[in-house]
């Protein structure tokens, strides 16, 4: 499970819930430019590149992205997409990288949206896990920056990309499903609606926000699409940073995962491990978690990006309460 969204205001800001029955040892991380990425599985090292800022777990000294932002403000983030990922062997003639490498590969070289999509022109990815008791996750990827988004998905028909003109990803069925799916609630609005049913019956609204009414409600992949979709598009909220987040989090908020809410098939509770929302204009990297949902935040360009060596910022769980009295 995962939700994840673009929006644009003042600035451009990306982020997503990560939806998780554990944790993964998540912390921000900063890449400076100079961090040789070995990608040693299949490829070559890259010994520059833009620098980035995400969350990830390193491993080896190496990190592991769940979703990040470059410098020059290109996101990508990794949501589940279990049976439908398919993952190939070596090819030759292609770029063979592993999921876990695709992140660091894609936004340590592109720019933009386009620069990205001529990468994966050439793409291929492999079946190749980090260690042997560190299966790979099935995902699909979400890559925008602040003039479009797009969806990658490799299946077993093949490595498709699909333009996101709406700026939202969650997870099952195949991305073109959620497109389509969209087209059975264009009657749902923010206003308050008058009837259409019939002239004949004196029917009125009785409250308001009736005028979304089937606006689904439930955890699904399909549903929060759905809700991710409308909320962000009739999102209203000022320019200044603070707004923005904010309003970031609203959304994210409204597809959030509640403990007890979701068994995954295992009996455990799958709730949101942490939202982030990062500033891609910026280069800040705001985030909460499940156990503490006071906004935290890094800078990506407070630190030394000419460095070699990763920045780990570890995560704070305890609630953070302020009172105003006593």
């Amino acid at each position: 499970m995962c939700t994840s969204i673009t929006l644009v205001n003042k600035d451009a800001y990306f982020g997503r819930n990560l939806d998780l029955e554990y944790s993964f040892g998540e912390r921000v991380i900063i890449t400076p430019r100079n961090y040789a990425f070995r990608f040693r599985r299949h490829g070559e090292a890259m010994k520059h590149h833009y620098a980035m800022i995400g969350m990830a777990t390193a491993v080896e000294g190496y990190p592991l992205y769940a979703e990040a932002a470059n410098e020059k403000g290109l996101y990508m983030a990794g949501l589940n997409f279990p049976g439908n990922a398919f993952y190939k062997d070596c090819e030759e003639g292609k770029d063979n990288i592993t999921p876990f490498e695709l992140i660091p590969w894609i936004l340590g070289q592109a720019a933009t949206a386009l620069e990205a999509k001529e990468l994966i022109s050439r793409l291929n990815i492999i079946n190749v896990a980090f260690a042997e008791n560190m299966p790979l996750a099935p995902l699909h990827w979400h890559i925008a920056d602040r003039e479009r988004a797009f969806v990658m998905e490799q299946t077993e028909t093949g490595l498709r990309l699909f333009d996101d003109p709406v700026g939202v990803l969650t997870n099952n069925p195949t991305f073109d499903f959620h497109l389509m799916n969209l087209n059975q609630y264009m009657n749902l609005s923010p206003k308050r609606e008058e009837t259409g049913f019939s002239d004949k019956a004196g029917l009125k609204p009785f409250g308001e926000g009736m005028g979304a009414i089937g606006l689904p409600g439930d955890s699904s992949p399909a549903s929060r699409y759905i809700k991710a979709a409308f909320l962000k598009l009739n999102s209203v909220c000022g320019e200044d940073e603070c707004s923005s987040v904010s309003q970031f989090f609203h959304i994210l908020d409204s597809v959030a995962m509640v403990r007890g809410s979701v068994i995954t098939e295992s009996g455990n509770n799958d709730i949101t491990t942490y939202s982030c929302c990062i500033n891609g204009s910026r280069g800040i990297y705001y985030f909460k978690t499940y156990e503490n949902n006071r906004i935290q935040a890094v800078r990506l360009f407070d630190e030394d990006l000419e460095g070699e060596s990763i920045t780990e910022f570890s995560i704070s769980d305890r609630q953070d309460i302020r009172f105003l009295n006593g």
